[in-house]
């Protein structure tokens, strides 16, 4: 994990074998929301990226390295002390040493707050 403490996974679903739903809790007194903003937390974006590849990295077991990502959308505002769990719904295709990701982050509601697509490498030279 690159932010100690920053999340907690609560539950992992393999739906088939390319999708997977992940419920995590944020931890709303992480000292990343006294900065990101003091008063009215909000979750990063890059954050929210970080989460989406290590819980990608655990499922293809490999190290990954971004290369790109495409078509972010943020919906809702990721407020920990409103919505501190989230439901990722992830889409993965492994293609050699690529890859591919869908992501649909939801609050327990059902309230979309990200949807994006990315595109990882896996690095070998981390294994």
């Amino acid at each position: 994990m690159l932010i100690k403490d920053f999340y907690t996974k609560l539950t992992t679903s393999i739906v088939d074998t390319d999708t997977i739903h992940v419920t995590i809790k944020l931890n709303k007194d992480h000292d990343v929301f006294n900065g990101h903003f003091p008063g009215n937390p909000i979750t990063p974006g890059v954050c929210m990226v970080q989460i989406i590849k290590e819980i990608t990295q655990g499922y293809v077991n490999s190290p990954l390295f971004l290369q790109n990502i495409s078509n972010i959308k943020f919906t809702a505002l990721i407020n920990p002390n409103a919505n501190a769990d989230l439901i990722l719904e992830l889409s993965i295709i492994e293609e050699n040493d690529t890859v591919k990701i869908k992501n649909i982050t939801k609050f327990t509601d059902g309230t979309v707050a990200l949807k994006c697509n990315g595109t990882f490498i896996k690095n070998k030279e981390l294994v």
